[in-house]
């Protein structure tokens, strides 16, 4: 089927939901069900968004003989790695460096929140082509779509930029189809580390046993069209399996690990996503995007932000500036991505899930090196910056690229864009990165970065 006849398909499906023949059935998985062809692979992606940018200077690249005004106050430690260091914030992860990849050129020129953090999501470059662009995400949803009866792209916990505006998760769906938006789960304080935390999107209407249910879909597919392509019917099947069925429902239930499990990742939101991420993917799902949001600080009663990692002074002072314990603050946000993207790493190991599970770990850009306001915060800094890159066939132990002695720019390597970044990603994949797409089937193609091979191995 053309995309132009599976958008067609959708406008369908909006007006059945509109006339309560699907909505009725308490059905609202219109976005997550499609899937016209199966892929072979079975690769997938955990995709960690570190909204704000992280402090490579302060975490990942740290600059031990750069001047006291730009070399920040934390030690090194050694890692796994000989010859690389990360700061004293990182411990867990420098102990398992040797089984992830650093790319420490990371470099593009854009320092504002929304249109940078807005490229990462869609791997296109700045301009027209990526504000009409599906998101990573969206794309990897339509060429490989899950094999199994669960959604094939979930986003977990809400994320905002600048000025809290979030980001366009239904971008350039026109395109391929609005059944690949993601299906979102958590905001704010309805996150997993809340003990009475549920994900009802695969609940059926309150009242609606399973009986009443299945009456409905009898009915349902007694007004199928006979001239309606297989492929609706085929999602009224998927629905119903999701609904009736128990593995969606499950994969999302944090109640099924053991106690010490959730302890290892950290008894936080980004702890606990990291864990649901994992569980996802071994249930099926292609791709987790993922905002990287610890939680709230000390003394915070609602969230100030989910961008922790835009750790400039001038918002907070005191203890709660960027090395302070507070929302923005490096002591409260560091040992929480510490601990679960370690033991993230080290359990996709362990459960023999690695070498098909893509990590990438990247911020929309960097900090800056020279320390802006009193109380030594780092600005925006695109020009060099450092992402971490794990499973689906990374090399383990590699850094490529590096950036000079304070940070400041690309000193080696070639500067890897955004664009870049999604090209790997698609390489990690399996996608071809000329694959078409469009309301005509062809006009655009995947992607047009140039994915860091050196990584592969």
């Amino acid at each position: 089927m053309s995309s132009f006849l599976h958008n067609q398909t959708f406008l369908s499906r909006r007006s059945l939901i509109q006339a309560g023949s699907l909505g009725g059935l308490g059905l609202t998985l219109p976005n997550l069900l499609a899937a016209e062809e199966l892929g072979a692979t079975e690769k997938s992606c955990i995709f960690i968004v570190l909204s704000g940018g992280l402090s490579h200077i302060d975490t990942l690249d740290p600059k031990p003989f750069a001047p006291s005004e730009t070399r920040g106050p934390y030690d090194q430690i050694a890692t796994a790695i000989p010859g690389v260091q990360f700061t004293e914030m990182m411990p867990r992860l420098a102990t398992i460096a040797d089984r992830f990849s650093l790319v420490r050129s990371m470099s593009h020129r854009d320092t504002v929140h929304v249109t940078a953090a807005h490229t990462m999501l869609t791997g296109q470059p700045n301009g027209t082509a990526a504000d009409d662009s599906p998101f990573i995400g969206s794309l990897i949803s339509r060429f490989q779509p899950s094999t199994v009866n669960m959604p094939s792209y979930v986003w977990l916990h809400n994320m905002k930029t600048g000025t809290n505006k979030v980001p366009r998760y239904n971008n350039g769906l026109h395109k391929i189809g609005y059944e690949h938006a993601p299906l979102r789960i958590g905001h704010e304080l309805d996150n997993p580390a809340a003990s009475l935390f549920q994900v009802k999107h695969f609940n059926p209407p309150e009242g609606v046993d399973g009986r009443r249910l299945q009456q409905r879909f009898d009915l349902l597919r007694s007004l199928e069209d006979e001239k309606r392509p297989t492929q609706w019917t085929d999602l009224h099947e998927r629905a119903r399996d999701l609904v009736t069925g128990s593995r969606a429902r499950e994969a999302f239930d944090l109640t099924q690990e053991p106690d010490a499990v959730r302890d290892r990742y950290g008894r936080n939101p980004l702890g606990q996503y990291l864990l649901m991420a994992r569980r996802l993917i071994e249930a099926g799902v292609r791709l987790v995007s993922l905002t990287a949001w610890p939680g709230l600080a000390p003394g915070e009663t609602e969230p100030t932000v989910t961008q922790v990692w835009d750790m400039h002074d001038s918002y907070y002072s005191g203890n709660d500036n960027m090395y302070g314990n507070g929302p923005y603050g490096m002591r409260w946000s560091a040992p929480r991505l510490d601990q679960g993207l370690s033991a993230l790493i080290t359990d996709l190991e362990d459960r023999g899930l690695l070498e098909t599970t893509f990590v990438p770990v990247v911020g929309e850009f960097g900090r800056s090196p020279k320390f802006e306001g009193e109380g030594r915060g780092r600005g925006h800094w695109p020009n060099a910056y450092t992402g971490l890159f794990a499973g689906g066939g990374v090399k383990r132990g590699f850094v490529y690229g590096a950036s000079d002695k304070i940070g400041g720019e690309v000193a080696a390597g070639r500067p890897v864009s955004h664009a870049d970044v999604g090209a790997t990603i698609f390489q990690a994949l399996d996608i071809p990165l000329e694959q078409r797409y469009g309301a005509d089937g062809f006009s655009f193609r995947v992607s047009n970065g140039k994915p860091v091979d050196e990584l592969f191995s």
